[in-house]
């Protein structure tokens, strides 16, 4: 059989799991850059038997599918696929399996959320440029012992969230089309609603989940809400927040800074608008991309394949 490992962008799979039982009979290939075009796509995959991907990197619509005569087994690395069409895998008697193991860098998200917050309250990103460049201090940054963090989303991650702004002495507010005082009391937030959200806090840190109804929640009216000098994060959807207001937002200086980790294209186009805005912090979706989570995404990948060839799917969604 022929395995594809697709959007190994690190070449870690190989790795991080040990493949070499399966590569003792079966081609495995790697495939360390984005296949974009669906052409290509096609082209480069006809022949293969399994395809391995990781998370949501490549859309598995079914046009592909249904272009892949070869097509067997499909791994996925996340609890579950928007973009893959799992009823075309069904019309085909392709076998779908997930992942099973929760290794400790699973809420790696909130750390890296985090780790941006920090960033744009002292940043960092300019200061350590000026040093590079042989400058010195060129900004005061801000506490944010005293500050509000306001949560969109008070799911597994946005929970997560809350420990640490409390030790850094914030007060936390919390809104979801769902949230209920009793809920948000449990987590140690206060539930207000949107609005009161966006007007109040000085953060604003994004854990939804992407569907029809949160889809641009953070539109330009809710940006116009926040108060000069907060600050957005985004390590959840891109599709939540409406990019475009988002950056003239940034470029009139009416929000002191964002940070983004996830966007609607990706691997980011090298000519994006966005990569030119002032203020503005950009990491390549590398919030789940800890060791530890790959570790796991690609133990269980072999586990999976290794069960389809034996004859016994595990781990079966499709």
């Amino acid at each position: 059989m022929r395995i594809a490992i697709l959007d190994d962008y690190l070449n870690a799979a190989k790795t991080l799991a040990d493949w070499s039982q399966i590569e003792s009979e079966h081609d495995v290939v790697v495939f360390d850059r984005h296949i974009r075009d669906m052409q290509d796509r096609v082209k480069l995959l006809r022949d293969f038997d399994v395809l391995c991907m990781m998370r949501e990197r490549m859309d598995c619509p079914r046009e592909l599918i249904e272009a892949l005569p070869a097509l067997k087994l499909i791994c996925i690395t996340g609890q579950n696929h928007r973009t893959l069409d799992f009823r075309a895998a069904a019309e085909r008697g392709i076998v779908v399996c997930r992942p099973v193991r929760r290794a400790i860098g699973s809420h790696a998200t909130v750390e890296l959320a985090w780790g941006l917050i920090l960033a744009l309250a002292r940043n960092l990103p300019g200061e350590t440029w000026n040093m590079r460049e042989g400058g010195w201090q060129s900004a005061l940054g801000v506490s944010l012992e005293g500050r509000t963090l306001g949560l969109l989303g008070l799911g597994r991650l946005g929970q997560r969230m809350v420990p640490t702004a409390k030790s850094f002495g914030m007060s936390v507010l919390a809104w979801s089309p769902n949230l209920t005082d009793e809920r948000a009391e449990a987590a140690g937030a206060v539930r207000v609603d949107k609005q009161t959200l966006l007007r109040e806090c000085d953060f604003l840190s994004l854990h939804l989940v992407l569907g029809e109804t949160t889809r641009s929640i953070v539109g330009r009216n809710d940006l116009a809400l926040l108060k000069p000098g907060a600050y957005l994060v985004n390590t959840a959807r891109s599709g939540l927040v409406d990019t475009e207001a988002l950056m003239q937002a940034l470029e009139q200086g009416r929000l002191a800074g964002a940070a983004i980790d996830v966007f609607e294209e990706e691997p980011l186009p090298e000519n994006a608008a966005i990569r030119r805005c002032k203020n503005l912090i950009l990491t390549p979706h590398i919030g789940y991309s800890v060791v530890e989570q790959m570790r796991d995404f690609y133990r269980d990948t072999v586990d999976n394949i290794t069960g389809y060839l034996r004859g016994k799917p595990i781990n079966v969604i499709v």
